[in-house]
């Protein structure tokens, strides 16, 4: 550093506490006193700040980043310049550091605090983001660390853009105390305020322990990568001291559990590179905002494509089943069918799709699970998606194939009575587009909560192929000709008088019985014709929806 002597150890001392281990910022004593006061602490200040941004770019150093590496994982800023346009990123509050002095931790700061927050692009479409930093005091979360969150909240809700959390983090930072549990508090607070006014999505990419756990799972989706994010309210090692249940943290809380089990995750990928691709697909998909319709893409598939596999693609045998993500595809545009939770509640299918280079929500009754019957965890997994889509102007497309409610104890005793109603409060609460498409059955309260004309809907057409009637031929018979002896001529009757299309297209309750291989037009020319649809729900506070 400086030269001793004349005062030199006073210049030598304050340099080395500003600069330690930095021999770039050494400068004779003598060339320091030529310089002028003015350009002397110029010269300090721009050291300073230059160490500095160093070290909040270095973040916890090159032997906890090889760590994270070893572990499969990015680190935070490599995986915002795979997740943002090139060059895009600008950076918030890179200097911060905590305020903590207890437990040695005074001494111990590191500029950005473990967590780096700014917003950039994702093709060219503005998005504020923040990643936790593991290689920064285990990404935990300090009161500072917090506030570095919620400048950038507040501004994605200022300018009207969403906000990508991507989570890997120890938890509270204990040293902090209640700070670092007031941080948590105040950003579920941020999370409430700004849900259905931006989009917020989160990428789990390491732990997420605690209450952190509640921040993602009140934004809108959640992604998980295999093998490397866990979540869970509580440990392994409390799990095993209150219950005496030896579990592993993959078991407990592991991104194949929470995409197929509990459904948490919306998706679940194979490495964090897989899953920022993909979290940058499926941003492509959303509006920037509630004030914002949904992007519209440039396509090259037909309006007017007809596809004449659609014609015969439902067997003949009402018992067999058929895959209605082929009907999906072959009716939206190619190649655009992004699906949400596949692996939680395939009995039903949501997702966001295209037509004619318009996002719109896709629901549909899978037949190749339960029959496509609708149980607790599908009817909450399409209300919050039907929810969303409502919220951001999205249309709604419903593709119908539902014999009921799936039966038994399991189910009445747990409650499908509340969670099914969510889904008819979902459907009838939204004010969106909303075009219906029954391909086959349709049967009683089932078909009355998928979008059913009476609740609003605004095209509901059928196939030929449709059955709509409060239940099946062979059940319907067996109860109304209890004691009869003909029973497979009454079925025939039945299913003639009363489950055709044609029955509810003479009492408007079909607004058409359509060929099936014209499905993609005529559903193109409604949303065109009802792209400025404007409906208003009766004035209140809140609805008391059945959670």
């Amino acid at each position: 550093m400086f030269m001793h002597g004349g005062g030199g150890w006073r210049h030598s001392r304050i340099a080395y506490s500003l600069f330690p281990s930095v021999p770039d910022h050494t400068m004779s004593l003598c060339a320091f006193r030529s310089l002028r006061l003015p350009y002397r602490r110029l010269w300090y200040s721009t050291s300073a700040i230059e160490f500095k941004r160093q070290q909040a770019l270095d973040g916890g150093g090159a032997a906890k980043r090889d760590a994270q590496h070893a572990k499969g994982k990015l680190t935070a800023r490599e995986r915002l310049d795979l997740l943002l346009d090139q060059g895009s990123f600008r950076e918030y509050d890179a200097f911060v550091e905590h305020e903590c002095v207890d437990f040695g931790m005074g001494s111990n700061k590191i500029a950005g605090d473990g967590v780096v927050a700014g917003h950039g692009t994702i093709h060219g479409r503005r998005v504020f983001v923040y990643s936790q930093d593991f290689t920064v005091f285990g990404g935990s979360l300090s009161r500072t660390n917090a506030n570095k969150i919620l400048k950038v909240m507040d501004q994605a809700m200022l300018v009207g853009a969403p906000v990508i959390g991507l989570q890997d983090s120890g938890g509270a930072r204990i040293q902090e105390g209640v700070d670092s549990l007031a941080g948590y508090a105040s950003i579920f607070q941020k999370n409430v305020l700004a849900s259905g006014v931006i989009p917020q999505l989160s990428l789990i990419m390491g732990p997420c322990a605690g209450g952190a756990v509640y921040s993602p799972a009140l934004t809108d989706f959640t992604f998980m990568v295999r093998d490397t994010s866990h979540m869970f309210v509580t440990g392994p090692d409390v799990v095993m001291a209150v219950t005496n249940e030896n579990v592993s943290q993959e078991t407990l809380g592991g991104a194949s559990v929470h995409a197929t089990k509990s459904g948490v995750a919306h998706n679940a990928f194979s490495n964090d590179m897989e899953a920022i691709q993909r979290m940058r697909d499926f941003f492509d998909y959303l509006p920037l905002s509630n004030r914002e319709k949904p992007p519209v893409r440039a396509f090259e598939d037909p309006v007017d494509r007809q596809d004449e596999a659609l014609d015969t693609l439902v067997p003949s045998n009402p018992n067999r089943a058929y895959d209605m993500r082929e009907v999906i595809h072959r009716i939206a545009d190619r190649h655009s069918f992004f699906e949400i939770g596949p692996d939680h509640a395939p009995n039903i299918l949501v997702g966001f799709s295209r037509m004619a280079g318009q996002t719109v929500g896709m629901v549909a009754n899978q037949p190749l699970v339960s029959s496509g019957a609708l149980d607790m965890d599908a009817s909450v997994k399409a209300a919050r998606f039907i929810r969303f889509c409502d919220a951001f102007e999205i249309p709604i497309i419903s593709f119908v194939d539902v014999p009921g409610f799936l039966p038994g104890t399991t189910q009445e005793h747990s409650g499908i009575i509340r969670h099914g109603a969510k889904l008819v409060y979902a459907y009838c609460e939204a004010t969106v587009p909303k075009l219906t498409v029954i391909t086959r059955k349709a049967y009683g309260g089932a078909y009355i909560v998928m979008s059913s004309k009476n609740m609003r809907g605004d095209y509901n057409v059928a196939w030929p192929t449709a059955e709509i009637a409060v239940m099946g031929a062979e059940g319907a018979v067996k109860i109304i000709f209890r004691n009869a002896s003909e029973q497979e001529l009454l079925q025939a009757e039945y299913k003639d008088k009363f489950t055709t299309p044609l029955a509810a297209a003479r009492k408007g309750y079909l607004d058409d019985i359509i060929e099936p291989r014209t499905t993609r037009t005529k559903l193109i020319e409604q949303l065109a014709l009802l792209r400025h649809k404007s409906q208003q729900n009766p004035w209140k506070k809140h609805g008391t929806m059945p959670l």
